[in-house]
């Protein structure tokens, strides 16, 4: 069954590791148009270079990036071009989702918040993943964010102490929250016709 529901949708995807692009890949595999951009400066998304000891060291792509980057397009983009930055903010004017997870400040000095965004598309429904609530500028990992939950103190043995889950649990929450977000947005947008800004955090 080809079931696209979404392909009228163009989504740009400003984020990395797994939060974030899960939401994108989500969109993606039901049919909308899903450009995730990367960062030049680093060689892309970080977890492009995360590969088993089996996987070929020379291909530009890891199995964990090519799982939760499934039906995208790529481009890379260096924010301190200006030429390049202004490509980025054309492609977001007609987008209908923006996903980021920039570090405070992050954000605001390139020009790529939410409040930086509607002015230029009233409609973009804008979906951000903070690690610690947007007004903190701490660093988030779902190793740290499972310790300091408590969830790490559900696994493991009496023996061995607090153990991490072997799945990033942190992060696929906050992914999957963050998606219910945009979809309650997208319902709001048929009715009023505007965008929005929904926000969850890793904590």
């Amino acid at each position: 069954m080809n079931f696209k529901p979404f392909e009228s949708l163009k989504v740009v995807e400003l984020a990395g590791v797994l939060a974030g692009p899960s939401v994108g890949m989500f969109f993606a595999e039901l049919g909308a148009k899903v450009l995730k951009i990367e960062n030049k400066n680093t060689g892309g998304d970080v977890t492009r270079s995360w590969k088993l000891p089996a996987e070929d060291e020379a291909s530009h792509i890891s199995a964990y990036f090519a799982s939760i980057n499934f039906q995208k397009r790529y481009f890379l983009a260096d924010y301190y071009d200006e030429t390049e930055l202004a490509h980025v903010v054309d492609l977001i004017r007609e987008a209908d989702i923006v996903i980021a997870n920039f570090k405070k400040g992050d954000g605001e000095k390139f020009g790529l918040d939410y409040q930086s965004l509607k002015k230029i598309n009233s409609k973009l429904i804008y979906g951000e993943i903070s690690g610690f609530g947007e007004q903190s500028d701490r660093v988030a990992y779902d190793l740290i964010l499972q310790a300091e939950r408590g969830f790490m103190s559900m696994n493991g043995t009496e023996n061995s102490g607090p153990i991490k889950m072997p799945v990033a649990l942190i992060d696929i929450l906050a992914g999957h929250q963050l998606k219910e977000g945009i979809l309650v947005a997208l319902l709001e947008r048929q009715k009023t016709n505007k965008g929005c800004k929904v926000h969850v955090s890793l904590l």
